[in-house]
């Protein structure tokens, strides 16, 4: 599914979405909330709800989604940095944080196993022939992932 929402636009309805999963052997999301300190409620993590109600019905386990360090999968442990990158915007961008903790909650019901992946930060940066994976608390990981910058014309 290929969708571009606007500032202010409606998440798409359930059906429709259901309709793009339906021959999908993944599901991923580039959603994240927005920084405007204007914006009101969490549109996003309904939108979610119906990326992974998809999903479910259409037996497709794989999920890709954006998270940040500041919202832990349960399996793993905090630490000082992960604490600060958390009351970062708990504190200061509470209507952003709530959502992306929104969204991330629906990705933690898909359970443990190969079925949810989180890419926190990307970064204009050029690809690295290894890719770390793991937890925070228990694994070595970066708090980002480079991408290979846009070809310009």
């Amino acid at each position: 599914m290929r969708t571009a929402f606007g500032a202010g636009a409606r998440v798409p309805d359930g059906l429709a979405v259901a309709v793009a999963v339906a021959v999908a052997v993944a599901g991923v999301s580039a959603l994240g909330p927005s920084m405007d300190r204007k914006a009101t409620g969490p549109p996003l993590v309904e939108g979610t709800g119906h990326i992974l109600t998809a999903m479910k019905r259409h037996g497709v386990r794989r999920y890709l989604g954006h998270a940040t360090p500041g919202v832990l999968d349960p399996r793993e442990k905090p630490t000082p940095v992960t604490r600060l990158i958390a009351f970062m915007p708990r504190t200061f961008m509470r209507r952003a944080y709530d959502e992306i903790t929104g969204m991330t909650g629906r990705g933690h019901a898909l359970g443990p196993g190969p079925a949810r992946r989180a890419l926190p930060r990307p970064r204009e940066h050029p690809r690295q022939a290894r890719l770390r994976v793991g937890f925070f608390g228990a694994d070595k990981l970066g708090f980002a992932v480079g991408r290979a910058p846009a070809l310009s014309n």
